[in-house]
């Protein structure tokens, strides 16, 4: 039988919201601590890929960096209601640096 993935948006109220429209599971939290302790969770449970915005990522560099390398689940950074801090493109490009050896952006 076929596991069946989920993927989810956390991040604060008016960020997240708009991704149940499209039928993703929403986390909306107040702070870094919760959004840890949700990411967690959902790491734990067949959560394939998790947006994050990058409000909340600042606080959170120690997760980033415990599941950068692993297959499930995968965090991609999302500006927030405030705008974008260029912390996912940052991460993208050093992505894409180790993948393929050079900064092809």
């Amino acid at each position: 039988m076929a596991t069946t993935y989920q993927i989810a948006a956390v991040g604060d109220w008016e960020s997240v919201m708009g991704f149940r429209a499209l039928g993703l599971a929403t986390y909306p939290v107040a702070s870094a601590g919760e959004a840890r302790e949700t990411i967690q969770r959902l790491a734990k449970e067949n959560c394939a890929i998790i947006y994050l915005t990058e409000q909340l990522a600042a606080g959170l560099s120690d997760v980033l960096q415990r599941y950068k390398d692993e297959l499930r689940p995968a965090i991609i950074l999302i500006p927030g209601r405030s705008g974008s801090l260029g912390i996912g493109s940052s991460t993208l490009r050093q992505s894409i640096e180790r993948a393929v050896g050079a900064d092809i952006l």
